[in-house]
């Protein structure tokens, strides 16, 4: 595909330096092949032949529903939040070759066609049904290719500030925004098991047991080991009683009330003498009821005397966990890292900052809902290929440092009668991890027959 001649450009600070623009024959996404790859091998967005039904009558419909999945996701995992930046990303060489086994001869699609398949195509009644079955067909894809005895699940809200006046928003004294207020799972691999836009109003338990069904019947019937945290949001008698009637073992944070106080007396008294510098900690536990539940349940209390504070900090957490109280604590404050997935954290892959997964800018609120699914879907696939494709020398990269680092690779094409060869920069990786990479991933795909 030919480009108009330009002018080149030039910098004064030496005459010798020319800026010539050819997109169609450079790219900075190069790392998206290697993407492309775990995509392949993993039978990911093939899936949607299956899931997504194609809503369009036109005759003249130029891309199949998988190359528009395809590059809805990878334009969103490549750091390219917005349906306009398609107008580029089709003549890009790197997009053309990874979203379909013809866009290498022709551009990806445009922006009004990755418009009108994120905002109609998927917003039909049967593909919004069919995100919570395409996206929990990832998760086990990838949690087939890895092996451990247990499963743990995390639930946690978070907030979606909005741009403009979208349809279910609103404000959030606790967030101090008008926003949505999504909730997600995560399991302990960092994958999210699911996601649900809700109104930025309601509570941060607000459908939980739609959000968490998939998931749970996902692993019913497996010899896993199956547990869920979850802050003093969820600690409601309806979401035990589900938990233990579905063999999960639990930890919550349970609000502090004057009955679990009393329980704990003896340890709200201040030590006697110099406080160490060190926090004094102590752990109790006892069988608890409130007027609520059918049945009394373990409650672990953990009181922490810290230097200069005059009183006691108190936590409460109800289990059904056999541990001691300390480990019990210790499995519970393990929860954050699902807070670093939704928010970012320095060491995990991140949802809001690598991914700005909070871009919610359309006015309707299922276009919205469509648009935080292909979020998941990409975030999902940017951690797929940190944990199962990464070699232990970069293991601990983010997703940010993914994309910086792997993705934005840039590379010249060159094009023969037979072959398409990328010539990769070779920076912040080198052939030697591109291919340590590259080896993973197809050490993954099943042996042949």
């Amino acid at each position: 595909m030919g480009e108009a001649k330009r002018a080149d450009l030039r910098v004064r600070f030496d005459g010798r330096i020319r800026l010539q623009f050819q997109g169609a024959k450079v790219t900075t996404d190069g790392g998206l092949l290697a993407v492309r790859e775990l995509d392949e091998v993993l039978g990911l967005t093939e899936l949607a032949e299956v899931t997504l039904a194609d809503t369009r009558t036109g005759r003249n419909v130029q891309h199949d529903q998988v190359a528009l999945l395809r590059q809805a996701v990878y334009s969103r995992l490549a750091g390219y939040e917005d349906t306009n930046d398609a107008e580029r990303l089709a003549v890009d060489p790197a997009m053309r070759a990874v979203v379909g086994r013809r866009a290498s001869d022709r551009p990806a699609a445009s922006t009004n066609t990755v418009s009108r398949f994120e905002t109609e195509t998927l917003t039909h009644a049967e593909n919004l049904a069919a995100w919570a079955q395409l996206n929990g067909a990832w998760v086990s894809r990838a949690r087939n290719k890895t092996k451990s005895p247990r499963i743990l699940l995390d639930l946690d809200s978070s907030e979606s500030p909005v741009p403009g006046a979208q349809e279910e928003s609103s404000y959030n004294g606790h967030f101090g925004c008008v926003c949505y207020h999504p909730l997600f799972c995560f399991n302990h691999y960092g994958d999210c098991e699911g996601a649900m836009l809700r109104p930025g109003h309601v509570h941060s338990a607000e459908g939980w047991q739609q959000l968490l069904a998939p998931a749970v019947a996902r692993y019913r019937d497996s010899k896993l080991r199956k547990y869920l945290r979850a802050d003093a949001a969820f600690a409601k008698p309806e979401v035990y009683e589900y938990l233990e009637r579905e063999g999960f073992l639990y930890a919550m944070r349970l609000p502090s009330n004057e009955v679990l106080s009393r329980q704990i007396e003896p340890l709200l008294t201040r030590p006697v003498g110099r406080p160490p510098k060190r926090p004094i900690v102590w752990y109790h536990d006892f069988w608890y009821q409130a007027a609520s539940w059918h049945r009394p349940r373990r409650v672990v209390a953990k009181v922490e005397w810290h230097c200069g504070e005059l009183f006691p900090r108190v936590g409460f957490i109800v289990t059904n966990l056999r541990a001691t109280p300390e480990e019990i604590v210790h499995f519970y404050n393990g929860r954050g890292t699902a807070e670093q997935w939704i928010n970012g954290g320095s060491r995990l892959p991140q949802g809001k900052y690598a991914l700005h997964w909070t871009r919610l800018s359309c006015h309707r609120f299922v276009a919205n809902q469509v648009r935080l699914a292909l979020f998941v879907l990409a975030y999902n696939l940017g951690n797929f290929l940190r944990r199962l494709a990464l070699p232990e020398s970069v293991r601990h990269w983010s997703l940010r440092s993914i994309q910086v680092k792997l993705i934005k690779i840039g590379a010249k094409v060159v094009r023969h009668a037979r072959q398409v060869i990328f010539q990769m920069a070779e920076v912040a990786v080198s052939q030697e991890l591109w291919g340590q990479v590259l080896g993973r991933i197809q050490a993954l795909a099943p042996a042949p027959a």
